[in-house]
């Protein structure tokens, strides 16, 4: 069966996406620059739209896509498509929450890594002329308590990871919990509020609501213990970054990674300035394996969709 739907794909994804939809006869329009303004101006003609992180699909985008049947997303979160107007369209929204699982929870592994090393800080004190071996006394995982904000797949690929390193883990969702990956990782369950008081390392794997906009406030960073550790590669806006900042600054929490921000690109960060604290350009997904994945599963979903199978 071969298609003759139109696509726009608006940012920089893996090449086996455009394979894939051409070899099912779709007509694709591969612009990885595209701005909002040309969007606006040629959503019409368009019935796929393919974004990335970079791109941003507006209400008022939406209200011009007359002939849209799906938008997607390569990648985990939606947050830069307007779900609401898209359903008030009849517009299926769809991502690739499998493309990014294991590149994601392997960066969290990396970045407590380095918080419990002090690698980053090593790295940055030689280039500048220092060497601060006796000062870069670090702690191990061993044994650790990692609490996972959030077990759906990335939250529950990390927990593997850790236990692999013998770290217990401590784990809150609003969802129930499998019982049996439960089992498998000697997952404690916890609220929200003992998770934070108990967790050494803490990371979050929760989607940017309304809910859950600073959902780690100062009040509850308060609450954590001094030497705990945040790693944020969900969403920016979870974290409050200014007592974040304060937390840190005064002695109140042992550190963070961060890979989002509330405001991406985050240059200029008063953040860097903590020895503390390690920052990425939002690298989650950016690995060769996790783009090629997600770009293959949203090849597979269109086509699927079109079909009429999902």
């Amino acid at each position: 069966m071969s298609f003759n739907d139109s696509v726009l794909i608006c940012d920089e994804v893996d090449s086996v996406l455009t394979k894939i939809l051409v070899d099912n006869g779709l007509k694709v329009s591969y612009e990885p620059e595209i701005s909002p303004e040309q969007i606006l101006g040629k959503i019409s003609n368009y019935n796929i739209v393919i974004v990335r992180s970079r791109t941003t699909i507006t209400k008022a985008m939406i209200d011009k896509a007359d002939n849209c049947k799906i938008i997607a997303r390569v990648g985990v979160g939606l947050d830069n498509i307007d779900q609401e107007a898209a359903k008030a369209k009849n517009i299926r929204v769809i991502n690739a929450v499998e493309g990014a699982m294991n590149a994601v929870a392997e960066l969290v592994l990396g970045l407590m890594l380095s918080l419990a090393r002090q690698t980053a800080r090593g790295d940055r004190a030689i280039r500048n002329g220092k060497w601060l071996k006796k000062e870069l006394i670090g702690t191990e995982l061993r044994g650790k308590y990692l609490g996972i904000i959030g077990l759906g797949n990335i939250g529950k690929r990390l927990a593997r990871l850790a236990r692999a390193l013998n770290m217990n883990i401590i784990g809150y969702d609003v969802v129930p919990i499998d019982e049996e990956f439960a089992k498998e990782v000697g997952l404690m369950r916890a609220d929200l509020n003992t998770l934070l008081q108990s967790s050494d390392y803490i990371s979050i794997h929760v989607p940017l609501l309304d809910s859950t906009y600073h959902l780690i406030d100062a009040q509850k960073m308060f609450t954590m213990k001094k030497t705990a550790k945040i790693i944020n590669t969900s969403r920016g806006g979870v974290v409050d970054e200014d007592a974040l900042y304060e937390a840190i600054k005064n002695g109140n929490l042992g550190g963070a990674a961060l890979d989002v921000f509330e405001n991406e690109p985050a240059l200029g960060s008063k953040l860097a300035e903590l020895d503390n604290v390690i920052l990425t350009p939002h690298i989650g997904a950016q690995t060769k394996e996790a783009q090629s994945l997600a770009a293959n599963v949203i090849g597979e979903k269109i086509i699927q969709i079109l079909r009429g199978v999902i």
